[in-house]
């Protein structure tokens, strides 16, 4: 069934809201999904890589790390650990180095880019956001998702959202029927999921259609023509998010839009807490339809 959220801000006074709204926005789809739950949010963006990592054992997984990441690139490094996952912030150029020396140490790389940063766990929504603080956290837009669990196992890199690009991100509600097809296809030209689930497919094929030069709308039309079966996808990227459904359009999905910001939920009710819902547009959005936010 699944729970999704996003808030793009246009006003940027609100900007130090954000976290706490999508918080509330997600705790209100909890009963959608309560397996998992994650959240990116897209902050200041920064000179150099940002990259978001996480370990099951991270007091002895990040114990060290600093040091001797910055011995192994050559540069400084710093680390930021919040619970289970840490923000790292590296030289640019440095990305494919820091991969190898992490993925050695049995890392999980959670997503990269210049503004974003991802935070994914088993556990319900309002548990995942008190551990990781995001109600305290700022920025110009983020997304994120509760899950139910059909495709794949209930653990940390099945959770959503899958990002597969720098300052790339996707949650999905739905299913996919050809993504095991559509894995082959993807692998060849270098796009290849780490996970069994569904959605780390889509999200791989948006990262290969952006490489091709296709914008974030070209992009989530080309699901409408490649992807097959049932689905709300909701995009983030460094300078916006889109929302597409499939042609039936079959999982709810409610959208709202003010001066301040606009909005994305399952439900309605996810929009509760919102300032200035009371004079919101709301709609649904169409079938087979793409609809994108940039700055």
């Amino acid at each position: 069934m699944c729970g999704i959220v996003g808030l793009f801000l246009k006003n940027e006074a609100l900007r130090p809201e954000l976290g706490s709204m999508l918080t509330d926005m997600l705790i209100t789809m909890t009963d959608r999904g309560p397996d998992s739950a994650g959240i990116a949010i897209y902050g200041d963006a920064q000179d150099g890589l940002k990259m978001t990592i996480q370990s099951d054992t991270p007091k002895v997984a990040f114990a060290g790390l600093e040091v001797a990441l910055a011995e192994v690139l050559g540069a400084p490094v710093t680390v930021k650990v919040l619970d289970t996952h840490a923000v790292l912030s590296l030289p640019d150029g440095t990305e494919a180095a820091a991969r190898a020396f992490l993925t050695a140490r049995g890392l999980r790389i959670m997503g990269t880019g210049h503004s974003m940063e991802i935070f994914k766990e088993v556990g319900l929504p309002k548990d995942v956001a008190a551990r990781f603080g995001i109600r305290d956290m700022g920025g110009s837009h983020g997304i994120g998702h509760t899950r139910m669990a059909t495709e794949s196992a209930v653990t940390t890199l099945g959770a959503h959202p899958f990002s597969t690009g720098d300052d790339q991100c996707l949650v999905h509600n739905g299913s996919l029927s050809n993504h095991n097809q559509m894995r082959r296809v993807l692998s060849a030209k270098g796009f290849v999921p780490q996970t069994q689930n569904d959605t780390e497919v889509a999200a791989c094929y948006i990262s290969s259609r952006l490489a091709e030069g296709a914008n974030l709308g070209q992009a989530l039309d080309g699901t409408l023509q490649d992807l097959d079966g049932f689905f709300t996808f909701v995009v983030g990227t460094k300078n916006g998010f889109g929302v597409v459904r499939d042609p039936v359009a079959c999982k709810p999905a409610v959208m709202a839009e003010t001066a301040d910001y606009v909005a994305f939920g399952s439900e309605y009710r996810a929009f509760a807490k919102l300032p200035g819902i009371d004079d919101a547009r709301i709609w649904e959005p169409e079938p087979a339809t793409v609809y994108f936010w940039e700055r």
